[in-house]
């Protein structure tokens, strides 16, 4: 089959992964300048800073399988077994040169088309069933489908399509949040391992020099919900200034070198579909897949992945 698969993000490569091992031709579209979507990664400076995504853990044996071959591959390495002064004993991944590079070893040998805005996405009466429009006006059809952008794009996207979402999948609610992304003069006071979870103030903060993927002071802190929500429309000069008063606390006797304000729109689904995918009983050619349906972690949207690859092979 021809499958074009809607975002470029884990449950998109995962999917396109899967159905290549299948032997099918698969094209995925993606509007960012790389493939990863929240395995993002930037640079600033000399320093390298993961901005979505900071690490991930390994529940299921399916996932697992693939973890293990990240690590034989020299991709991914265990970070640590918790943030707490004991830790829980349960492992920790992170990848070595920032999360991205994961996205970039699962994208390597795919037709992955970057810079890519799909305006709408339509049934085709053509030899392939479906039609991805997009905004530069150019179409490209397929026998199969696969969506993995956050929940209400994908509603958008299949209006044109004339395919009915379930109410309640199609109004799934998103926290939002704000990130800083700080780099310093000397190290940060992130008590090692270079984490926190536990600051009500924050989601988040990460040391990426402890963490191990910087060679110099760099730390990203994601704001909590309620606080992101309350400065989202705020100026960016004001969200950047405010959060850097939050972050004193890590900053210790540091000085910002450089920093930078990013904004998730779409950070965490507030629901997740009890199903790891979704494909409307009639049309069982169409996937609807990513982290509101096996969980809003790294595992969730690698499952779901996977899940909307078998249904539509």
């Amino acid at each position: 089959m021809r499958v074009a698969i809607v975002g470029a993000g884990l449950a998109g490569l995962m999917a396109a992964g899967a159905l290549r091992g299948r032997g099918h031709d698969v094209v995925l579209f993606d509007k960012g300048r790389s493939p990863g979507g929240r395995l993002a990664t930037r640079r600033i400076g000399s320093a390298r800073l993961d901005h979505g995504a900071q690490f991930f853990t390994v529940r299921s044996e399916q996932f697992a399988t693939y973890v293990h071959e990240w690590q034989q591959a020299g991709i991914v390495y265990e970070w640590c077994r918790g943030f707490s002064a004991d830790g829980d004993g349960h492992p920790r991944y992170a990848v070595h040169g920032g999360m991205n590079a994961l996205a970039k070893h699962l994208a390597r040998d795919l037709d992955v088309r970057c810079d890519s805005l799909v305006f709408s996405l339509h049934r085709s009466d053509g030899a392939h069933q479906w039609e991805v429009k997009l905004d530069d006006g150019s179409s490209q059809y397929a026998d199969a489908l696969i969506v993995t952008c956050p929940l209400p794009q994908t509603f958008s996207l299949l209006v044109s399509a004339e395919v009915a979402m379930p109410e309640a999948l199609w109004r799934t609610e998103y926290d939002r949040t704000l990130a800083l992304l700080a780099v310093l003069d000397r190290p940060s006071s992130v008590p090692s391992p270079g984490g926190v979870q536990t600051d009500p103030a924050f989601t988040f903060v990460a040391d990426h020099q402890a963490k191990g993927i910087s060679t110099v002071p760099a730390i990203t802190l994601h704001a909590n919900p309620a606080w992101s929500e309350d400065h989202w429309d705020d100026d960016p000069v004001t969200a950047h200034d405010l959060l850097v008063e939050l972050a004193r606390p890590y900053l210790g006797e540091a000085l910002i070198v450089e920093s930078q304000l990013k904004r998730w729109r779409f950070a965490t689904p507030r629901s997740i579909w009890p199903d790891a995918h979704w494909s409307p009983p009639e049309l069982p050619s169409l996937a609807i897949a990513g982290d509101a349906f096996a969980g809003p972690r790294m595992e969730g949207a690698a499952t779901s992945g996977l899940s909307a690859a078998a249904a539509v092979a």
